[in-house]
């Protein structure tokens, strides 16, 4: 799959790693809309990126929002090549959190995406080509110490993204998942769990400590590179793909591996 002359929206583009895959797919040639809940830091994204790219602002999650992402891409640029359903949010601590918090990271982190593909697909399957990328989280294939809405919901975006490359993968609709660790973002910097700031340093510090953190644009690269081969995982820390079959191999031993992390974290 090469990504010159392509049609791409890219949510959550307003920073982070939305912002460095939209700058990453103009220089590869694509053609992107750029959407965000922070109107202005789209805007600002997509002007620095010349006339290949246009800034939607609204809710990603809407499917409102999302046909309008859609009709933008369709009459600025053509049919949408590429999907990018990269927003994503933290949630609430543990047993804790509250309904909106888990209300919220459902509807951001999995249904989101759920529509987006609802909305897409079938022109693809039409068509017999598009390509959906799901930002999900190294949490989705393992788990996020701190964190109950955001291990579960990225586990689902895993889940969901699995289905959808089996379902329709043979009638020409491609389907990667980006499962990074540590990446230099807003969520690491805090805003994992904004209304628990305790609560937020631990996970952050279990990520942290999990191993490096890697630069957005480190990351853009490597999902260019995959989607080229059309990898469905995609991992910029390679390390998280042995953690998986360690996971795999023995469920039990690695729980059990996991609460000593949870216990040398806490002391």
């Amino acid at each position: 799959m090469e990504i010159a002359g392509k049609v791409a929206v890219v949510t959550g583009g307003g920073g982070g790693i939305g912002a460095a895959l939209a700058e990453r797919l103009v220089a590869g040639g694509a053609r992107v809309v750029v959407a965000d809940i922070d109107a202005d830091s789209a805007a600002k994204v997509a002007g620095a990126l010349g006339d290949k790219a246009v800034a939607v602002g609204g809710d990603v999650a809407d499917e409102q929002v999302i046909a309008v992402l859609i009709a933008t891409a369709e009459r600025e640029f053509g049919p949408v090549d590429l999907y990018f359903a990269n927003a994503g949010i933290g949630g609430g601590p543990g047993l804790d959190s509250t309904e909106a918090q888990w209300a919220a990271a459902i509807d951001v982190n999995v249904m989101a995406h759920v529509r987006a593909a609802k909305l897409l697909v079938p022109g693809w399957v039409e068509r017999g080509s598009g390509y959906f990328v799901t930002t999900a989280s190294a949490a989705g294939l393992l788990t996020q110490l701190g964190s109950a809405p955001y291990s579960v919901t990225k586990h689902a975006a895993v889940g969901f993204a699995e289905w959808l490359s089996v379902t329709y993968g043979d009638q020409g609709v491609r389907v990667s998942c980006l499962c990074p660790m540590g990446v230099d973002t807003r969520l690491l910097s805090g805003d994992l769990i904004p209304e628990d700031p305790d609560a937020a340093a631990f996970a952050i510090k279990a990520v942290k400590t999990a191993g490096a953190v890697l630069s957005v644009e480190e990351v853009a690269d490597t999902v260019v590179e995959a989607m080229a081969a059309e990898h469905f995982l995609i991992l910029p820390h390679p390390e998280v793909l042995q953690m998986y079959r360690n996971k795999g191999s023995d469920y039990d031993r690695w729980i059990a591996g996991m609460r000593r992390f949870q216990t040398m974290l806490r002391a």
